[in-house]
């Protein structure tokens, strides 16, 4: 079956639903949102903290919010995308909460901003402990009003279209590519129906379900990265992934590993050993309010030291009341399992968290295949550099949601549909019977990524991680020419494809930088000069 619409988003996070919003205001044509579960299982549902803006012109400014960004990315961000993300924050914001999203307030009304690492001032403004849930519940109320945009809830997109699906031989050296639009998998009728659009947009989310601990749902397989990666756009800077320093450490849990916010941390949280021991101070003077990827390698450190399998966070010198107001679904999550965090340490532990690279994209959101854009988490804008400043996601995800859709709404009666894309093809396949390929596969992925491309990496376990996914991919692509397409093999081909662009580009850095941390090659360039 073949489907036409102005614009095709594929994913359904902050990111792809304020971009649909935005259009749909603006815009006329028909607007369509692939989402492969339901629209409240993105991974912005899970983010806690919060979104970082200067909103107390009093206190901060856009310079501090862009130099603790760049000291955070470790100076290899891209500064425009940097002043453009922050500067137009505070606009964003508003639109936010036009929408319906409602963030805390103190008693003068003013925003209640929180502190997290890396940030120089109270900047975070939040919902409780929920902002992600609260921004997603605002913005699916605002998207389910809205007449104009159909919601294409649990189908999974497997490819782009380009010209290589009208017989053209396309390299990483074509100087045009084009998108037509995406194959999607129909889960009433398995089927692979075809949708052509004018312009699509990826926003697919992160790719932390390739490790075996993330705070991520096991819906982030890198899937919209995979997909451009093998239509032959630019992809950049995947060996940034950001580990999480603190998730709840609960052995009878698995994904997603429950986060602690950062938030608890600037609220006054302290990381300690079981013993009640600190040991921040031995790694930076910011204690634990040092930037992620420091507090992350230091918790591992001190985890490897001691033989143990988590730290802890000590709120208890907190007053009791303001912290269940403050962090009331922490408090509720931690006394599910016999933990009051008044008065007992929560145990911690590092978890995939973040990718700060992806689909390579310019200020509008543009990929270098064109009519394709690219936002949030799957997409590298340049703004984290080398690690990702706290809290600066979602607000990336918003801004950049404007651009593309300005850009885009200003290209879109350019483009035609291209009739000629071919319908899906799977003569000759078979249904798949032999499951247990796909699940062993995927924990074997996930074995890799954690065992030898985690937070800390040498070239040996890096080359052992290449070899071994190398393996995978051969057994994954022969199996998925044979049976009919289904979301569990592609999404294992995703995770393959993800694992081996992270193992990449992690050999090609030859020094320690952001988040990137390596035992053969200990000091960076910044190092070396001074």
């Amino acid at each position: 079956m073949v489907h036409k619409y102005d614009f095709l988003i594929i994913g359904a996070g902050v990111a792809g639903m304020s971009y649909a919003l935005k259009v749909a205001k603006a815009h006329k044509g028909k607007i369509c949102i692939i989402c492969k579960t339901t629209l409240d299982e993105a991974n912005t549902y899970f983010a806690q903290g919060g979104v970082a803006s200067v909103t107390n012109l009093k206190k901060d400014t856009f310079d501090k919010h862009i130099a603790d960004t760049l000291i955070a990315g470790d100076y290899i961000s891209d500064r425009k995308a940097v002043e453009l993300v922050v500067r137009n924050a505070p606009q964003q914001i508003d639109e936010l909460v036009q929408w319906g999203v409602n963030f805390d307030h103190t008693d003068d009304g003013s925003f209640d901003l929180h502190r997290e690492g890396g940030h120089s001032e109270f900047r975070i403004l939040h919902h409780a402990d929920d902002t992600g849930a609260e921004i997603q519940r605002g913005l699916m109320a605002a998207l389910r009003a809205n007449p104009n945009i159909t919601i294409k809830e649990n189908h999974f997109a497997v490819e782009i279209i380009t010209q290589h699906h009208l017989g053209a031989r396309i390299t990483r050296r074509s100087p045009y590519i084009d998108c037509y639009g995406a194959y999607v998998l129909n889960p009433d009728t398995g089927k692979v129906d075809t949708y052509l659009s004018k312009v699509t947009l990826m926003c697919t989310g992160g790719v932390g379900a390739v490790y075996q601990t993330t705070s991520n749902p096991v819906i982030a397989t890198g899937d919209g990265i995979a997909m451009v990666y093998r239509a032959k756009g630019t992809v950049a800077d995947m060996e940034f992934v950001q580990f999480h320093p603190t998730v709840l450490h609960n052995p009878r849990e698995s994904h997603p590993a429950y986060l602690i916010t950062e938030a608890m941390r600037g609220y006054g949280g302290i990381l300690r050993l079981p013993n009640g021991e600190s040991f921040m101070e031995k790694y930076d003077e910011r204690l634990s309010l040092a930037p992620r990827d420091i507090v992350a390698r230091a918790i591992d450190k001190e985890m490897k030291i001691h033989g143990i399998d988590h730290v802890c966070l000590d709120v208890t010198h907190k007053d009791a009341d303001e912290t269940r107001k403050h962090f009331p679904n922490i408090y509720n999550k931690c006394l599910s399992i016999g933990i009051d965090i008044t008065t007992e340490y929560i145990p911690v532990r590092p978890a995939a968290h973040y990718m700060c690279g992806g689909i390579k994209v310019d200020l509008n959101g543009c990929s270098s295949i064109t009519r394709l854009y690219a936002i949030g988490e799957c997409a590298c804008t340049g703004l984290h550099g080398g690690n990702r400043l706290a809290s600066n996601s979602l607000i990336e995800a918003v801004v950049y949601a404007d651009t593309a859709a300005r850009h885009s709404l200003a290209h879109v009666d350019d483009y035609d549909f291209n009739e000629s894309v071919p319908e899906w093809n799977d003569e000759g396949t078979m249904t798949n019977e032999e499951q247990v390929l796909i699940t062993q596969s995927v924990k074997e992925v996930g074995q890799i990524m954690s065992n030898y491309v985690g937070i800390v990496r040498s070239d040996l376990r890096l080359h052992r991680a290449w070899d071994r996914l190398d393996m995978l991919y051969e057994e994954t692509e022969n199996l998925f020419k044979r049976v009919k397409a289904s979301r569990d093999i592609c999404e294992l081909r995703n995770m393959i494809n993800v694992g081996y662009l992270i193992t990449r580009w992690a050999l090609e850095r030859k020094e320690c930088r952001g988040l990137h941390f390596t035992t053969d090659y200990p000091l960076h360039a910044y190092d070396k000069k001074s």
